[in-house]
């Protein structure tokens, strides 16, 4: 009824009758809903999409980039130095061109009610995958295994409109200490839709190859292993033991 009105007393709107989506974009992505999106069981239409070329029509070479961060913030993309705004712009031509970022699920709103959801966010699919990789390089597996939990909550306090809430500056510490030493390279490869971390590389990198390596010559004392496991697994031997009534 709104777009017959529309149409009617000629008020410009960028649907129609055909094309009934609800769209909102901004720098960071595009989200589409409404239409036959509502259908959940419904694939959607390849109209809908317009920042991303569908992965089966995409090149069929892969691309790679190279991603720097400094401090948890990204600078450059292959060796080329960018402001963010126009590195978000770049890489979102290039992962649409290469069909990533597409992205269809069923969220839930604030008050509780699903949507069906189609959201375009090629720059962010790349970012959030090279920085998730460049932080686990150089992040103590204590952390590594505690930020998911924050992200999670800054995205949920970011999604339902708390961005100045206490909450969310009290997590803005945490973040702004793990970024310290989220400085590096970041190699991925963009082929059909995928985006896929292949290489690594940082200053403050946890990684020791002498420590790491199967090869002969590696650093790490394998007699020290018996004794850590008779202790790890003491607890559940004991908790075995009594679960069947032994003495």
């Amino acid at each position: 009824e709104e777009i017959k009105y529309a149409k009617k007393y000629q008020i410009p709107v960028p649907v129609d009758i055909n094309n009934p989506y609800s769209v909102d974009q901004n720098l960071w992505g595009r989200s589409i809903e409404c239409g036959v999106l509502e259908d959940p069981w419904k694939e959607p239409p390849e109209e809908v999409y317009k920042w991303t070329v569908n992965p089966e029509n995409a090149p069929d070479q892969p691309i790679y980039l190279e991603v720097y961060f400094e401090k948890g913030v990204p600078q450059s993309i292959d060796g080329e130095k960018l402001s963010l705004v126009d590195l978000i712009l770049k890489l979102n031509e290039i992962g649409g061109k290469n069909g990533v970022g597409r992205v269809d699920m069923v969220e839930n709103r604030l008050v509780g009610i699903k949507s069906r959801e189609i959201y375009e966010c090629p720059a962010a699919t790349i970012l959030l995958k090279t920085y998730q990789a460049l932080e686990g390089l150089v992040c103590p597996r204590e952390l590594s295994h505690f930020k998911p939990f924050i992200s999670k909550k800054y995205a949920e306090l970011t999604y339902y409109g708390l961005w100045y809430s206490p909450l969310k500056e009290a997590l803005d510490g945490f973040v702004k200490v793990i970024s310290e030493k989220v400085t590096g390279t970041i190699r991925v490869k963009l082929f059909k839709g995928n985006c896929v971390v292949v290489g690594r590389k940082s200053e403050n990198s946890l990684y020791d190859f002498n420590l790491a390596t199967y090869a002969q010559g590696d650093t790490f004392n394998q007699n020290f292993a018996k004794g850590f496991i008779e202790l790890w697994g003491l607890p559940t031997k004991v908790y075995a033991s009594v679960s069947r009534g032994e003495d």
